[in-house]
């Protein structure tokens, strides 16, 4: 706070020993929070996936997407057509592009994206990236068989670089990624939270909106 006005004051950048740690303290909150919800059991020192009821017709779906295998059709149960077309020694990314960066069983945390409030052009950028539809359609392609061909926009470290779908696999991928009723897809934290103390004082023109509504609030009770 300045002059009792909040203001944001740089900091330095993370080390990798302080990313590695907030991943970790990451990890066993989101562990926690799935057994708490039964998502998984944890007996003698070992963690499983709960065998959960499918309470909606997506779950089977979206199972199937998080291990690349078909969910419906002829070929369900297998593996989508992957191809490889780069080296593994290609897709290697050089260790510079790795920094402010974390890994952990399965877990990626990424802090390497700064953006001043004089940057607009960057901030465009990174607003255009979160609000991103899930498949850009300029890699997409139908093959002459009447596949469905998605080009990565990153190769996988073991070269694949285009994935096949017959058109019903591809569906089947798209209804995955639709997500459930009065679910958040973007979510703030911190003085950004929906309920911080500090949100109507960050916010431009929330302040003007919180009068306005407290105004109609008071009218209603007149």
């Amino acid at each position: 706070m300045q002059d009792g006005v909040p203001a944001f004051h740089g900091v330095r950048s993370p080390t990798a020993e302080q990313l590695q740690t907030l991943l970790d303290q990451i990890i066993q909150r989101i562990m926690k929070a799935l057994t708490r919800h039964g998502a998984l059991i944890e007996e003698e020192g070992m963690t499983f996936l709960a065998d959960m009821e499918a309470d909606t017709a997506l779950a089977p779906l979206q199972s199937a997407a998080c291990t690349y295998r078909i969910a419906l059709g002829p070929r369900a149960g297998q593996k989508v057509l992957m191809l490889k077309t780069l080296s593994t020694q290609s897709t290697q990314q050089p260790q510079s592009s790795q920094a402010y960066c974390a890994n952990a069983h399965g877990f990626s945390l990424h802090a390497s994206v700064r953006c001043a409030m004089n940057q607009r052009g960057k901030l465009e950028h990174l607003c255009r990236y979160i609000i991103r539809p899930a498949i850009a359609e300029e890699r997409l392609a139908r093959n002459k068989d009447g596949q469905v061909v998605l080009m990565l926009k990153t190769p996988y470290r073991d070269g694949t670089t285009h994935i096949v779908m017959s058109p019903l696999e591809f569906m089947q991928r798209l209804a995955a990624l639709v997500p459930r009723p009065r679910r958040n897809l973007i979510r703030f934290h911190g003085v950004l939270a929906p309920n911080a103390k500090l949100r109507f004082e960050i916010i431009p023109g929330n302040k003007q909106n919180k009068s306005r509504e407290l105004c109609t609030v008071r009218n209603k009770f007149s």
